[in-house]
């Protein structure tokens, strides 16, 4: 059997209705951003789940729904 590989992906690329872990918030989110994510519960290896993708990226961390443009949803790497 093949090993398996927990590709990082950027979560703009994940399809609504699938659940993965946060890996990690890129260097391009600048600290303020990154303060805030961490605030609304963005944590490293915390699940979320894709509710759509357009017009923007909407997720649910916990019990908080939270929308991001695709700027910064391209920069959070997550794994599914």
């Amino acid at each position: 059997m093949p090993p398996k590989h927990d590709a990082r992906l950027p979560l703009a690329f994940i399809q609504p209705g699938q659940t993965v872990r946060l890996a990690a918030l890129g260097d391009e989110i600048d600290a303020h951003q990154r303060e805030q994510l961490t605030a609304y519960g963005l944590a490293e290896h915390r699940p979320l789940t894709v509710l759509q993708q357009k017009p923007m990226t909407v997720i649910l961390a916990d019990e908080v729904e939270l929308a991001l443009e695709h700027q910064i949803a391209r920069h959070i790497w997550v794994e599914r």
